[in-house]
């Protein structure tokens, strides 16, 4: 029995417009279009979305995820076997990161003694699930030497550009309701442009770029959007206009 839209979006508890966007970037195509022009999905169907989904939860771009379906070597058990492997190491590090929580409540009360070493252990900058995505639309140089810059900070340090990222989100959300570009939000954007200088080396046009990926990748917009609804769209205006007038 073939599912619309709305039905699987339902099934599966995303949106609509995210299996539009699906079909009309080509990974996700529903086997059969009715009559009246409803896309119809197939159980077929459904085993590819969960398929998506398991490499979505990873933070794999929407990109590489529609190459590895469509390679011919692709092997669906093989893929569900990396996705365990892959969300085991992920369950591993978050139950560092609850021991941490645990230990760090201990120390609030005054039952044990904590280090400030070991008030960062579990946190990992190391990382970034982003670094392909990256790499593709920039290049290897800026990566690099963003990576390299990290890689060489203390984990005071990193949690310390941690904070100074989430001060300037915190601060732009709180004028998101002002035209972008509006003094105020150009202020805070120049800012935002320096502070990824420090840590990179961004081009107008690349941070332009960023701005358009945290509207185009839902997993963006869901971590800006985490200091205000609206920010995601908010920041890409402003970025825009702030490329476009020092060209």
């Amino acid at each position: 029995m073939p599912f619309k839209v709305k039905e699987v979006a339902e099934i599966v508890g995303i949106s609509v417009r995210t299996l539009h966007h699906y079909d009309d970037i080509g990974l996700l195509m529903p086997d059969e279009i009715s009559e009246s022009g409803y896309r119809l999905y197939s159980d077929e169907n459904l085993e590819t979305l969960q398929q998506i989904l398991f490499f979505r939860e990873l933070d794999f771009p929407l990109k590489r995820i529609k190459e590895i379906l469509t390679s011919p070597s692709f092997d669906r058990e093989e893929a569900l076997q990396l996705h365990r492997q892959m969300l085991l190491n992920k369950r591993n590090k978050l139950d560092q990161l609850l021991v941490s929580i645990d230990k760090t409540i201990q120390h609030m009360k005054g039952e044990i003694m904590m280090s400030n070493e070991e008030k960062f252990d579990g946190f990992d900058f190391s990382h970034n699930p982003y670094e392909q995505e990256a790499r593709d639309r920039w290049g290897d140089q800026a990566v690099d030497q963003s990576k390299e810059k990290i890689g060489n900070l203390s984990k005071v340090q990193q949690q310390n550009m941690k904070d100074e990222m989430e001060d300037l989100y915190n601060r732009m959300a709180a004028i998101r309701h002002l035209p972008p570009n509006s003094k105020e939000a150009q202020s805070l954007t120049h800012e935002w442009f320096t502070w990824l200088n420090t840590i990179g080396s961004y081009s107008l046009e690349a941070f332009k770029g960023l701005g358009e990926m945290y509207v185009n990748d839902e997993r963006f917009t869901s971590n800006i959007d985490k200091f205000g609804d609206g920010l995601a769209a908010f920041l890409n205006e402003s970025m825009t206009v702030y490329a476009n007038k020092r060209k």
